[in-house]
């Protein structure tokens, strides 16, 4: 018995990986679709982007990308109907299950959304989809560490510390921020760093102007007080975030084995990420670079994940 629910859990821990591969690869492709879409990096920068906006919707051109998304998105919810059932089958494997289904949930709540997601002017549905498809990399890892044989699991050290919290919370809002601003097409809003085009500090005047429930008629110009608001809101964000993760990962690389190598993976994500997001707006947000900004992005939230789990 004890041989076959091992043989259970690696099989499910497989699945789990391979679910948290490709949900790594939507996120990639649809923030290429999204952005490319949008015209970030256009030749006639900033006044070429978010042009679609002004344009009634239309429908989704079946390009090679596009196909991609659609076929590893339909892949993935099969595995993920396949990983939930064998959860769930007698005897029940309840640690993993919950996660589980969750994913599940998240997966088929996301293909509900699809349906308004052609209209690229909802802001919020724009908002749900990119913190969407990072809960996809998040779940899919975390199923892969509650399928974890139980040998691996008694290794692990303490709950995690008050640093390592306090950072989790950061980053979860530096994502929310810095998601709020792809799905308003606030990029052009701020242009240089580390202030925002001579600004230092977020203004009254910014907040009534931040609406994440409307529809937007037309491109945010630069400079736009809400934009500015929210970049600024973004970094100061991730500069906690830096500095909480950071010094809570140095702190692990004295703990056991496994709690060294997340957190070594920790603060490697943490220097890639916020490198990226540096370089995005200094090269005048490049195409592949905010797209590699939002991979890191979600590789560093199931990163977090593995050293929270670790204790």
């Amino acid at each position: 018995m004890n041989f076959s629910q091992g043989l259970r859990r690696r099989r499910i821990s497989v699945l789990a990986r391979l679910l948290t591969a490709l949900s790594l690869l939507v996120v990639v492709v649809s923030a290429y679709l999204r952005l490319d879409g949008a015209g970030l990096g256009c030749a006639d920068w900033p006044a070429c982007y978010a042009r679609l906006l002004a344009l009634p919707p239309a429908g989704p051109e079946y390009g090679l990308a596009r196909l991609l998304h659609r076929g590893v998105a339909s892949l993935s919810l099969l595995l993920a109907c396949v990983l939930v059932w064998k959860c769930w089958r007698p005897p029940p494997m309840g640690p993993v299950a919950l996660p589980a289904t969750l994913l599940l949930f998240l997966m088929l709540a996301l293909s509900a959304l699809g349906i308004w997601s052609s209209d690229p002017r909802l802001t919020l549905v724009n908002l749900l989809n990119i913190l969407g498809g990072l809960g996809l990399v998040s779940f899919s890892w975390r199923v892969a560490l509650a399928s974890e044989p139980p040998p691996m699991i008694l290794q692990r050290g303490g709950a995690p510390t008050v640093l390592l919290r306090l950072g989790a919370a950061c980053l979860t809002l530096t994502v929310i921020l810095g998601a709020l601003i792809g799905a308003s097409y606030l990029a052009p809003a701020c242009t240089s760093f580390p202030d925002c085009d001579g600004r230092w500090w977020p203004e009254a005047a910014g907040w009534p102007a931040l609406r994440t429930l409307a529809v937007l008629q037309a491109a945010p110009l630069p400079g736009d007080p809400a934009g500015v608001n929210l970049h600024l809101l973004h970094r100061y964000a991730a500069l906690a975030t830096l500095l909480l993760l950071g010094t809570a990962g140095l702190q692990a690389l004295s703990g056991a084995e496994h709690r060294r190598r997340a957190a070594a993976l920790l603060l490697f994500m943490l220097a890639a990420t916020a490198s990226l997001g540096i370089l995005t707006v200094l090269a005048g947000f490049s195409l592949g670079l905010a797209v590699a900004h939002g991979a890191c992005a979600a590789v560093l939230l199931a990163t977090l994940a593995s050293l929270l789990h670790e204790g």
